[in-house]
């Protein structure tokens, strides 16, 4: 009998440590993580690499909040922002100095039926042909922003706009950025991990009720990890 319960402790013992991992590891942000691919497959071509602009980030993030509900059933997205949308919704919404609103000089948007990490996105809906390869390899570009959001229960948007502002100086963030309540979804540039954009497999509810179970556990069993020889 001792034996079967020191069995299942031990059990409980080791999922509690899989649970720690599991909270414990760095999702980090996949958007970085695009743009990153975006300047290696630049590059790889004898592209000049672009520059991380969270205030084109963040407006790519607005672009696929404004479209979300919008994704056809060939996974494309059926939504077409204005120009006024983007001065008027997006960089405001973001806090984007307007004097410093440049030129956007490409966009790529696509979905799909549910989150793809960084690699698959990448492959399979920003790059998954000629004509999105050729916007990503347009010279004219100087500046990357990536934006991704998911819907409950429905599809996932990514969206890619390009700019060819000059770093620092177009798509300003009032005060760094600090103002804005992200509250779904992920944008580049922004050290505000994905909110939506891949789950962790243990939830911080059900690590805290594990930590507990072991604590009372062992508080009636004080000896129940000690195994005599």
């Amino acid at each position: 009998m001792w034996k079967q319960l020191c069995c299942c402790c031990c059990l409980l013992f080791c999922q509690l440590l899989l649970a720690a991992l599991v909270c414990s590891k760095d999702h980090g942000n996949p958007a970085n993580d695009l743009v990153n691919m975006i300047n290696n497959n630049r590059t790889a071509h004898k592209l000049t690499k672009l520059n991380d602009s969270p205030g084109l980030g963040c407006m790519a993030l607005q672009f696929v909040e404004f479209c979300k509900g919008n994704c056809t059933s060939d996974n494309t997205v059926n939504c077409k922002p204005s120009e006024d949308d983007f001065t008027e919704i997006f960089a405001p919404n973001c806090g984007v100095e307007l004097p410093t609103f440049g030129t956007i000089t490409g966009r790529i948007v696509g979905c799909r039926s549910k989150y793809l990490e960084p690699s698959l996105a990448f492959s399979n809906v920003l790059v998954p042909d000629k004509r999105t390869l050729s916007v990503l390899s347009n010279k004219s570009h100087s500046e990357v922003g990536v934006g991704m959001v998911g819907v409950h229960k429905g599809p996932f948007f990514w969206c890619v706009l390009f700019s060819s502002g000059r770093t620092n100086s177009t798509f300003v963030l009032e005060n760094h950025g600090l103002g804005i309540k992200q509250k779904k979804g992920c944008y580049s540039g922004s050290s505000i991990p994905c909110s939506v954009g891949h789950k962790s497999a243990v939830s911080p509810s059900n690590f805290l009720l594990l930590s507990f179970l072991v604590y009372q556990l062992q508080q009636v069993y004080p000896n129940l990890f000690f195994f005599p020889m």
